[in-house]
């Protein structure tokens, strides 16, 4: 039992020694407080932004996390300074050092979420720094304790909240990304021809239908509506083999079904109408329905077969990233477009753009703001929506940036096709 005391003594008088030396110990002591006044004022900054305008309940629960953090840190600066210079509290410095490690754990995970997503250099410098400086505060702190009360408890505490930030950081970066797949869906039905009162055209009514089964909201980035009309001739034998391998090598380069039939011979399909069906920028809210019809016209002599209708829409995940607002940029034909635009012969594009906004307060403080453009492209071939999303000044992002990062998806439905025959026969 003296050996006990004298050796609990001893470490007491070291712990009293360590700050006996004026000099270094009010140093040390300024330098840990900077660290967590430091830390506390990074972590309010993210945290209360997450807290009030954080698109999920994972992101509030992280402001709210973050702002707990910040808070403690703050506490414990009150705590070091009474555990150092007037000794009132007999567990001051155990608050202090709890608040050090707690600034430690945080300071570290965003430091490493750092390094792998933000744009801007100094944040990073900052939080390595202040990774470290905790790193350094815990030791000094620990340095300055002679006996740590009741460590069971405080090994308890320490271990739950390590607990909670690494669940939290789990749940972010683990689980999010790899949850299931969500995906409206588009209905496109035909309904029966109509023909006009001078019978030298008819009308094919179109109904469009998107159905969103989930939880999530959406905005529309584009939709569009178009037909490609053919002309389809039956053989009374099969096609010669060469010929139909030609034809079948096409596949790929034709946006129309492809013919397993060797005695239909299509010819290449010819855009006779092109349209939105939906205005861009509009919501979709969640379990939402939303419906369009629209109506395509055809003279009654009419050279084609057939029409194959094909809806399209473009959509972005409220809950990923939002759209400031989407506003007419320009034309390919007299405005400045990227390269890959300006080498797509016999097409024109039609694009708009957005500013985007982050879903979390960490990313829109520490990256390089975002913009989508979206370009409506017209051509002998159809038309189509194809979307790019870059910095101000910087390259663009990646397909599977796109749509992990910020929730792009394209719907699409067709073709739904309808044969011609029984209307020409009206004429």
């Amino acid at each position: 039992m003296r050996l006990s005391k004298k050796s609990r003594d001893t470490t007491r008088e070291r712990a009293q020694r360590a700050l006996a030396h004026n000099g270094r110990s009010r140093v040390r002591l300024v330098s840990v407080l900077l660290v967590l006044l430091l830390t506390t004022a990074a972590l309010a900054n993210f945290g209360v932004g997450d807290l009030t305008s954080a698109f999920t309940f994972p992101g509030r629960l992280t402001g709210a996390v973050l702002v707990a953090v910040a808070f403690t840190a703050f506490v414990s600066t009150i705590a070091l300074v009474d555990h150092w210079l007037f000794r009132t509290f007999p567990h001051s410095g155990l608050v202090a050092l709890l608040g050090a490690f707690l600034a430690l754990l945080a300071n570290l995970t965003l430091f490493l979420e750092l390094l792998a997503n933000a744009d801007l250099v100094r944040w990073k410098v900052l939080f390595g720094a202040l990774a470290a400086g905790s790193a350094w505060a815990v030791w000094a702190v620990w340095r300055t304790l002679g006996v740590i009360p009741a460590p069971k408890r405080v090994a308890t505490a320490l271990l739950a909240t390590t607990a909670v930030a690494v669940g939290n950081f789990g749940y972010q970066n683990l689980y999010l990304p790899s949850q299931r797949e969500i995906r409206p869906m588009i209905k496109l039905t035909l309904e029966k021809p109509v023909v006009n009162k001078d019978r030298k055209a008819f009308s094919v009514p179109v109904n469009i239908t998107l159905e969103n089964h989930s939880d999530v909201s959406f905005d529309v980035l584009g939709t569009e509506l178009h037909a490609m009309a053919q002309q389809v001739k039956l053989t009374s034998n099969d096609q010669l083999r060469r010929r139909w391998r030609t034809v079948a090598a096409q596949w790929s380069s034709l946006e129309r079904t492809n013919p397993l039939s060797r005695r239909e011979v299509h010819q290449p399909g010819q855009l006779v109408e092109a349209q939105p069906w939906m205005r861009f920028g509009e919501p979709i809210g969640a379990n939402d329905t939303v419906s369009a019809r629209v109506i395509v016209q055809l003279p009654m002599d009419t050279p084609y077969d057939l029409v194959a209708f094909y809806a399209s829409a473009h959509l972005t995940r409220k809950d990923r990233v939002s759209l400031d607002h989407l506003e007419r940029e320009g034309y390919s034909w007299r405005d400045k477009v990227p390269h890959w635009v300006k080498k797509q012969k016999n097409t024109d594009s039609v694009f708009y753009k957005s500013k985007l906004s982050e879903n979390n307060s960490i990313d829109r403080e520490t990256r390089n703001p975002r913009y989508i453009t979206v370009y409506w492209q017209f051509g002998t071939h159809g038309a189509n929506i194809t979307e790019n999303i870059s910095a101000a000044h910087g390259k663009d992002e990646s397909k599977e940036e796109t749509e992990d990062r910020y929730g792009l998806r394209v719907i699409e439905a067709g073709p739904v096709e309808r044969t011609l025959w029984d209307i020409k026969s009206q004429e």
